[in-house]
């Protein structure tokens, strides 16, 4: 059931961090924006309503307009799991969501990252 835990943990706890782990790799704020938005479909003024609101991950993607179509090549290793053998949809959605954020603090291109 631990991950019943990580469903309530609010994505606006999380945010600061997703923003502190790319600019210690000289990558933006922005550029993390850019890269939640490409997996969610979320516009910018509903990311930040999502952040102001305090909703936790479960409520973050269930609310997501539109997950990316190509999800699915987003393919790697993150905390230990392969995140395309993931079975539970919403934590696969979180490790999507990780991985995306640690190829980007790794230095990858944006057009790599976004799968283009």
């Amino acid at each position: 059931m631990k991950n019943d835990r990580v469903y309530k943990i609010l994505f606006s706890s999380v945010y600061p961090l997703y923003i502190q782990k790319a600019e210690k790799k000289g990558r933006t704020k922005e550029e993390v924006d850019i890269v939640i938005k490409w997996l969610t479909g979320y516009s910018d003024e509903q990311l930040k309503a999502q952040i102001e609101k305090k909703a936790d991950f479960e409520t973050f993607f269930a609310e997501a307009p539109k997950l990316n179509p190509n999800v699915s090549k987003i393919t790697g290793v993150i905390c230990g799991y392969r995140v395309e053998e993931i079975e539970d949809p919403l934590m696969q959605k979180i490790r999507y969501l990780d991985k995306l954020i640690d190829e980007l603090a790794k230095g990858k291109k944006m057009e790599k990252i976004l799968r283009e």
